[in-house]
């Protein structure tokens, strides 16, 4: 028990309901929260499954970072795998598809003290270190190399998953495949917050799939304990934030807008005193003008209604940016489309829902068409405001 209250305490919070079970001594009943995963310490493995399968929330999240995009969907084949062996397993299959041509190769700057001239001489550098000693020469040079950012983002993706507890022998090998087919690469550390984008093209288009799958391994893959003796690694992804980021992503692509028009955008407050923060999910601006807002909500619905909290939410971003309505934007089985018209004010709440257990492809269609929902209410925002 002590170990599973250091485990919520931990960063990101696994927010699990523990309750004793009643006629076990020892025994206890969890139930998680929006957090899915697994968290591995010396005498625990907690493994916690996303309701949509795993091939569906690997395809919603390489998306939201990297607007992968396949044309079949890469990660059918782990169904049935837990959380970071399905990892191993499709990192492996995507870096043995991208390595097929060769390793990517690029260019790095060097700056060495060389016995040789190789590139340009640094002569700021030469004099200040060397004096009047002829060698070394302080010298600065672009080295053709495999080991550039791309491939260290593979190989730190894969020592990552290799420190967890895999329980496939196939998984296992398949990561020492691709860290020894990266053996000349220098191994890097990435923090989960910052890790970097790679800027694609015609030349390393081939890569952008291993490479998101990567950069959502580090991104997820850190877990610290928060207090006591317990250590613990593992991936946890929470799908709030999954399932924002990746309708905030389609929705932009459907539009064909930027990330200044249509964004998360922080209203100054909801009250003429500015004492009350509002920050909704989803805003669509014209200049100054705020056209749209909207709300995502991944979370468990009780018997298939609308909170009335998440009604309100959004009522209030309405009022505050002097908007006809609404949208509340959920996860098909956590509730049903409605429209609800508030009394006395004129305004439409829209509620709609996005099916996540299908193809990403079938997915990005259901966006379009909500995305003509979207449009539909900022149009509808310009009509009223040139009315008034």
């Amino acid at each position: 028990m002590d170990t599973l209250d250091t485990l919520n305490a931990g960063e990101p919070k696994l927010s699990l309901s523990i309750e004793r079970n009643p006629g076990q001594d020892g025994a206890y009943c969890l139930r998680p929260g929006s957090i899915v995963g697994a968290v591995e310490t010396d005498n625990l493995s907690l493994l916690i499954k996303p309701k949509i399968g795993i091939p569906q929330l690997l395809s919603l999240a390489c998306y939201a970072m990297d607007k992968f995009n396949p044309q079949e969907d890469p990660f059918d084949f782990v169904r049935d795998e837990s959380l970071p062996d399905a990892l191993a397993l499709s990192l492996n299959a995507m870096a043995r598809r991208s390595f097929a041509r060769g390793l990517l190769h690029g260019y790095r700057t060097e700056e060495e003290a060389l016995y040789t001239v190789r590139g340009r001489i640094r002569f700021d550098e030469q004099i200040r270190r060397r004096f009047s000693v002829p060698l070394p020469v302080e010298v600065r040079y672009d080295e053709f190399t495999d080991d550039i950012l791309a491939n260290r983002l593979v190989k730190a993706a894969a020592y990552r998953l290799a420190g967890m507890r895999l329980r496939s022998a196939a998984a296992r090998r398949g990561l020492a495949w691709v860290v020894g087919i990266l053996d000349n690469v220098a191994l890097a550390e990435f923090p989960a917050n910052a890790v970097p984008e790679v800027q694609f093209d015609r030349l390393n288009e081939h890569y952008r799939g291993v490479v998101g799958l990567s950069r959502l391994i580090l991104r997820y893959s850190a877990f610290q304990s928060g207090r006591g003796a317990v250590r613990a690694n593992g991936f946890l992804m929470d799908m709030n934030q999954v399932f924002q980021e990746f309708v905030t992503q389609a929705l932009r692509e459907a539009l064909g807008v930027s990330e200044p028009v249509f964004r998360e955008k922080g209203i100054k407050s909801l009250d003429e005193g500015d004492k009350v923060r509002l920050r909704p999910d989803l805003t669509w601006w014209d200049g100054g003008i705020c056209r749209f807002v909207g709300d995502t909500k991944y979370k468990r619905v009780i018997d298939e209604r609308i909170p009335n909290a998440d009604l309100y939410q959004l009522l209030a971003y309405a009022t505050a940016l002097n908007l006809p309505g609404g949208m509340l934007i959920y996860a098909k089985g956590e509730a049903e489309p409605a429209n609800y018209r508030v009394r006395h004010s004129g305004k439409t709440l829209e509620v709609v829902a996005l099916d996540l257990e299908t193809p990403l492809a079938d997915i990005l269609n259901q966006v379009k068409g909500l995305a003509e929902a979207v449009k539909a209410l900022r149009n509808q925002s310009r009509e009223v405001r040139k009315a008034a």
